[in-house]
């Protein structure tokens, strides 16, 4: 085997245990009448050990005829090729463009004998969703760019299930590569407008209705390179891309659908029954999208990032591995074998390798330079603090812009963050009130100020002053990011205060340290453990730590 095909063949054994070692993402969706302000919202959690959380930004670009744009792979830095460049691109930032297209995307990688083995092929998952923003003004017009795309350029990366949005439509595409044949195959599904939908590192799409064109696209050779390869004997109308294209296991359903099913349960209790299916219990597979009972909200989209499984069986905060201080986290390796059985932990959306993540708003109601917002966040979701970067910005934060995860930096949005977060995971039900207080307040803050400000950027864009409106978003995302990372750092400095040696500094009601009647620091609570925790010590050890003289 050569060096390449075994490092193909490492990554495809990697990717299959994707959802147990954690190497994933997570997208949750709400069409536009499935929100409570008619916004279409897709959210992402770009989920990597070393990836490090910044806002990139693509200046919209005239090209002279001949201009060549040059492919990066988006995971390794690798160069793979290049491409001529369209006449023009669009302004692009972070996953949004400047008319209000959104794309994010989730791993799963599929049968591994469909990963490219041309070794011709450079379009990969990361380029593909990239050039789709530079070039698209819809999500459908980005669906056809990126099928166009991989048909005529090869598709390297893996299986893939995207959520590309617009102000007026949601999708969600899955692809795949078709080994030693160029191109891929792939389905997209429009999401109906009243529905909410997710995917978490596992294929969703299932038996649809072919006929219906309008909300169904696919490639010409779906079914028929299922049929050829083994993966499909049955009628065309049972085709199930998911099941014909991955292997699924109890694993992958409960490190993967399990996230998508506590969003859905969230806003539509009954979907509580797939909580069989996730644990392996029902073959009946969770559906694609549900009507959720309640309108979503931003705030909504948001808190559903910050999801640990709490409140149900599988509540993160509540199991023995969260120790005495319910800590809703678990480093990896996430499989374990004891007595010769295989167990997992869990993987909830809010995760600590997180990069970075944004939750989107694309609206119809108003024009693009106002209407698109990224709301962005660096690092875990759970601890990290939204802020709202809108589609018409042309320059980065300084406290967003690219870093490196080796090189701490105190003036980094994404260390400031990680600097709280990593304190948190320690002591985490003491210190996570102290963080919900600075991330509330700032992010409540963000989301009321919304009106006011976009009235503002309103007036100028009516007015024709459309310079001045670039220069009002660029200030104010750099205002906000700026004060963001200002917080975090004073917030990271008060946790490393208040709970220094494991101690509880006593505070008064503004949250400053108490003093004693004469002038010094009070003297410290000591927080000990819970319960619990105490019974599991003596459960463990029997009358190893018992005091012998006891009457």
């Amino acid at each position: 085997m050569t060096n390449k095909n075994i490092l193909k063949s490492l990554i495809l054994a990697f990717l299959s245990i994707g959802a147990t070692e954690g190497y994933c993402c997570t997208n949750l969706i709400a069409g536009k009448n499935a929100t409570t302000d008619g916004s279409v919202m897709i959210t992402y959690a770009a989920d990597s050990h070393n990836l490090y959380g910044d806002l990139s930004h693509t200046p919209a670009a005239k090209h002279k005829p001949g201009t060549m744009r040059q492919i990066y792979e988006w995971d390794t830095n690798k160069h793979l090729g290049e491409i001529p460049q369209p006449a023009e691109t669009y302004n692009v930032v972070g996953n949004m463009n400047e008319y209000q297209v959104v794309i994010g995307e989730t791993t799963w990688g599929g049968h591994e004998e469909l990963l490219d083995t041309t070794g011709n092929s450079i379009i990969d998952y990361g380029s593909l969703i990239q050039i789709a923003l530079e070039r698209s003004k819809s999500a459908r017009e980005a669906i056809k760019v990126m099928t166009d795309l991989v048909d005529k350029y090869g598709y390297a990366s893996e299986g893939e299930s995207f959520s590309i949005a617009d102000k007026d439509e949601v999708w969600v595409m899955e692809m795949i590569g078709k080994g030693a044949e160029k191109g891929a195959v792939w389905i997209a599904v429009r999401i109906p407008d009243d529905a909410i939908s997710g995917h978490a590192n596992e294929p969703r799409v299932r038996k649809v209705n072919l006929k219906d064109k309008e909300n169904v696209m696919h490639s010409k050779d779906m079914i028929s390179f299922a049929r050829k390869r083994g993966y499909f004997n049955g009628k065309d109308e049972d085709f199930s891309f998911a099941d014909a294209y991955c292997n699924h296991d109890v694993a992958t359903r409960r490190g993967c659908d399990a996230r998508v099913w506590s969003y859905f349960r969230k806003f539509k209790p009954e979907t509580d029954v797939y909580y069989n299916w996730c644990v392996g219990e029902s073959d009946d597979p969770m559906p694609l999208y549900v009507v959720p009972d309640k309108k979503v909200s931003l705030a909504d989209m948001q808190d559903a990032m910050r999801d640990h499984f709490e409140g149900t069986p599988l509540d993160m905060t509540k199991d023995i591995g969260a120790g005495p201080n319910h800590v809703p986290y678990r480093w990896r390796p996430m499989t374990y074998e004891v007595d010769g059985k295989k167990y997992l932990m869990e993987r909830a959306i809010g995760t600590q390798q997180t990069g970075w993540s944004f939750v989107s708003q694309s609206r119809a109601f108003m024009p693009d330079p106002v209407g698109g917002v990224l709301w962005f966040g660096t690092d875990d979701t759970n601890t990290s603090v939204y802020m709202p970067i809108y589609c018409s910005v042309t320059e980065v934060p300084a406290q967003l812009d690219k870093g490196n995860i080796n090189t701490f930096s105190f003036d980094s949005n994404f260390w400031m963050n990680n600097w709280v977060a990593n304190q948190a995971y320690n002591r985490y039900d003491l210190m996570i009130p102290d963080i919900r207080k600075v991330q509330n307040r700032l992010e409540n803050k963000y989301i009321s100020s919304r009106p006011e400000k976009e009235n503002e950027y309103l007036a100028l864009l009516v007015g024709g002053n459309n310079q001045q409106l670039v220069d009002a978003v660029n200030s104010e995302a750099a205002s906000i990011a700026k004060e963001a990372t200002d917080e975090y750092r004073e917030l990271a400095q008060y946790l490393l205060v208040k709970y220094m040696d494991g101690n509880i500094k006593k505070t008064n009601e503004d949250g400053s340290f108490k003093n004693n009647e004469y002038g010094i620091p009070a003297s410290p609570t000591f927080g000990g453990y819970d319960k619990k925790y105490y019974e599991n010590i003596v459960k463990e050890s029997g009358d190893h730590f018992l005091i012998k003289d006891q009457k």
